[in-house]
């Protein structure tokens, strides 16, 4: 009875989330991506459509295949599931899956059963899944990426909203009501779209573009998820998910409880705690256990203690038409044998499931789509490719993807790349690196491509090489360029760079101001030498609506200077230089750009300069480092103030404008420390910390360069000598050493505190290391000394008692996103 009652009252606070992440079209059947948004409206063949119902519903985990196209999806490890998942959730879920979560893909279980029999099935069945803990993994914390102690806990809310919006999820899923997308100007087909009718839409083949894409459903998370459940999810999808519906999205785990944050945003961090809800019952689990074996729930449900038991009657065996068959007997009235599972088809879906089985027992050549059409579909790529006039973004989602800046360069700037033609364009290592998560050339889109399993991508780069590469060679190109000496075509290449590239492209990170693009280097590595020449040749028959424009018009040079005007030499000199681009001088137009201002580059050792900048101050000692990491030092507060990588400064206001506005850093990943000197005598934890300088006492004496060039500040507090020293630790952070030298007999105090990291919210991340709300990591090496924390006025300071003696030293590191 307790169980009813839960239920009930997670039914009477659910209302509004179904609303919120429910699609209106949605209805209890099964919603598939590829099936609902172009099998159901007969965009690919019923035969397609059919064979994708098969492998996401999952009938080939029961009824063998002969096809390995049609591997099952399966559904989620339930391993640790007890301490994953709400017992109140999994109970109304399995007495009805299409109620709980809409287009569950999920069958009902229990409908086979009699029903006096059903609350007692879902109670046994629960218990046993509840009775499945087991440990969440270990998130090992580094300099690269710190982990908050339980960090699940202190999701932001808000940062959760953006990324959800930003990165790709809604893709997929719905976007939320009351967030404000970026306004875009519409693309002139979606123009063209807005203004045709139903038939006319029909006429040019246009109704696909204009539909708008339903989204995949989520159950009411909050009652199924706790903060900590939902953030090893996104951490990891694979984990419980291999078949990779649900992909990777690199999350940080900072990034991944925000999410979390966000999607359970009402609820409260104490509601529901995964885990039994009272002593285990093991009548009950062992009832529970039979019933799961039973009703053959371990054929989709991997569990280490429960092997799959597959049925024995294969698929192309069976016979859909049977009134008795899986696809015939579905709907709440149908009466329907023990373990048989319910889906509660619609006619379409029961129309392909009929033509995909019919293709099995006919001796007609399967009508099938390619192999890569399918794995698309499965995999659910058309929701942001398009491939072959299939799928592509929503014209609805559009305005969630954005440039980072809002900078307009176009929706080909801002939208997934088509697929189309994509094996005769890319290398296959190249999209086996961009599907391991590894290869990203458009860093000014905010969306991320995601990462699937490897098990799901392994054959992808072969499946684009077969159905795509023409082989089409440049042999004429190659024989005349063979008769030219190298390094005359490779300048020459850099010449042409010169006449477009530059405006649009960075080369080897550099790039006129302004410009944003893809970088050219690596090009050659990543796209195939004929489809490139294809596209030097002539951009817009490869890419429709590229703002790519042809340099080659009506097939001549606009170039005659250059190799005779020859277009074959041409396009060879480009590949030739983008060949070498890593070993060879930027396009001149670069090159004299840099000469012109004055940007300072760290190379063979550290650069300091003095000047004003917006954080240190009008005291500012600017240091940058070859290795792209540097700071900033305020010489009035006596603090380092602020840090960043990438790129340095720009000493051309410093040198010669007199009322230059403060130099900016260059670079970006910008963090900003904690404000005012670091060390003071405090009487007590309760003293407040010294305003500035004056009031601690504190002097500040310029500073030194070591034998490696590093600078090394030098100030007094309380007239104990402190030298100060940062520097790059690798290329992501910094560490601090900080020296006490005490002179005998000075009278100085015996005791400094340090006051090591603060912020409107402190997560200890570790005995020695906190994190604040700006995401800058404080790490001490000293593991003897921990110190405390304490909070003034809504604001939380890490100190840490310094006990002097001789030469007293402090090592700090400094790490942030």
């Amino acid at each position: 009875m307790a169980g009813v009652i839960q239920v009930t009252a997670w039914f009477c606070i659910s209302n509004a989330f179904i609303t919120a992440f429910a699609d209106d079209a949605v209805s209890r059947v099964p919603f598939v991506a590829g099936f609902d948004r172009l099998g159901r409206h007969a965009e690919v063949n019923p035969v397609t459509a059919g064979q994708l119902l098969l492998t996401e519903l999952s009938c080939t985990a029961c009824h063998a295949a002969n096809n390995a196209a049609l591997d099952p999806k399966r559904g989620p490890v339930l391993d640790g599931v007890g301490g994953r998942l709400d017992s109140g959730w999994i109970r109304a879920f399995l007495l009805s899956p299409p109620d709980v979560k809409p287009g569950t893909t999920m069958p009902d279980m229990l409908s086979g059963l009699p029903p006096e029999q059903r609350e007692s099935a879902a109670d046994g069945i629960t218990a046993f899944l509840m009775s499945l803990q087991q440990p969440f993994p270990e998130i090992k914390a580094s300099g690269l990426n710190p982990v908050p102690m339980e960090f699940w806990k202190h999701g932001n809310s808000e940062h959760g909203q953006r990324l959800y919006h930003q990165i790709g999820c809604v893709a997929c899923h719905d976007p939320d009501s009351g967030y404000e997308a970026t306004v875009v100007k519409p693309s002139p087909l979606d123009e063209m779209v807005e203004q045709l009718n139903a038939e006319e839409l029909k006429e040019l083949g246009l109704s696909s573009a204009a539909r708008k894409v339903q989204s995949v459903p989520l159950a009411v998370l909050p009652a199924k998820y706790t903060h900590r459940s939902l953030t090893y999810f996104l951490l990891n999808p694979e984990h419980t998910r291999p078949a990779g519906r649900m992909p990777n999205f690199s999350l940080t785990p900072v990034d991944a409880a925000d999410i979390a944050a966000w999607l359970l945003r009402h609820q409260e961090l104490s509601q529901n705690s995964a885990g039994p809800d009272s002593a285990p019952n093991a009548t009950l689990i062992q009832q529970g256990r039979q019933l799961f074996s039973d009703l053959h729930c371990a054929n989709c449900h991997a569990l280490r203690s429960m092997p799959a038991t597959p049925l024995s009657r294969a698929l192309d065996k069976l016979m859909p038409e049977s009134p008795k068959s899986c696809v015939a007997a579905t709907g709440d009235s149908v009466a329907r044998l023990k373990g048989q599972p319910n889906w509660r088809l619609d006619s379409a879906q029961t129309a392909g499931l009929h033509a995909a089985m019919a293709a099995l027992n006919t001796s007609t050549p399967n009508v099938s789509t390619d192999a890569l059409t399918f794995r698309l579909l499965q995999l659910n790529c058309y929701a942001c490719h398009d491939r072959n006039q299939l799928g592509g973004v929503g014209r609805f989602r559009k305005p969630y993807f954005e440039t980072l800046g809002h900078v307009d360069i176009g929706d080909e700037g801002r939208l997934p790349p088509t697929l189309t033609g994509a094996g005769d364009k890319l290398t296959a290592s190249w999209i086996d690196s961009v599907l391991a998560g590894k290869g990203r050339v458009r860093p000014f889109m905010s969306i991320r491509m995601p990462v699937f399993p490897a098990e799901a991508t392994k054959r992808l780069s072969a499946m684009f090489e077969n159905a795509d590469t023409s082989q089409i060679k440049s042999q004429d190109s190659d024989r005349q360029s063979a008769a030219i000496a190298p390094k005359t075509l490779i300048e020459a290449g850099r010449r042409l760079m010169d006449t477009g590239c530059v405006q649009c492209h960075a080369f080897k990170g550099e790039a006129l101001p302004g410009t944003i693009g893809v970088d050219l280097e690596g090009v050659t590595q990543r796209i195939r030498r004929s489809w490139l020449h294809k596209f030097l040749k002539d951009p817009g028959a490869l890419k429709a609506r590229t703002r790519m424009p042809t340099f080659f018009p009506n097939g001549q040079s606009q170039n005659p200077d250059v190799l005779s005007g020859d277009v074959e030499l041409q396009i060879a000199a480009m590949d030739a230089y983008l060949s070498e681009l890593s070993h060879q001088p930027l396009p001149e137009k670069i090159q004299q750009a840099r000469d012109q201002n004055y940007e300072l580059k760290p190379t063979d050792h550290p650069i300091v300069l003095r000047t004003f900048m917006p954080v240190a101050g009008m005291h500012a000692i600017a240091v940058g480092f070859p290795q792209s990491v540097h700071f900033a030092f305020d010489a009035e507060h006596i603090t380092v103030s602020q840090a960043w990588r990438g790129r340095f400064l720009d000493a051309e206001g410093t040198w010669f404008i007199r009322f230059a506005p403060p130099a900016e850093p260059l670079g970006d990943q910008r963090i900003t420390f904690p404000p005012g000197i670091c060390i003071a005598v405090l009487t007590d934890m309760t003293m407040p910390w010294p305003n500035d300088a004056e009031d601690a006492n504190a002097e500040f004496s310029g500073y030194r360069l070591d034998k490696n060039r590093v600078p090394e500040f030098l100030y007094s507090v309380h007239g104990v000598s402190v030298t100060d020293r940062t520097e790059p630790d690798g290329k992501r952070g910094l560490k601090r050493t900080i020296r006490f030298r005490v002179a005998a007999d000075t009278g100085a105090p015996e005791m400094f505190w340090f006051r090591a990291h603060m912020g409107t919210e402190l997560i200890r991340t570790s005995p020695r290391s906190f994190v604040n709300e700006a995401g800058l990591t404080v790490t001490l090496d000293q593991p003897e000394t921990r110190g405390d924390t304490r909070s003034v006025a809504g604001i939380t300071e890490w100190l840490v008692p310094i006990v002097l003696s001789g030469e007293t030293v402090v090592r700090v590191q400094y790490t942030w996103k």
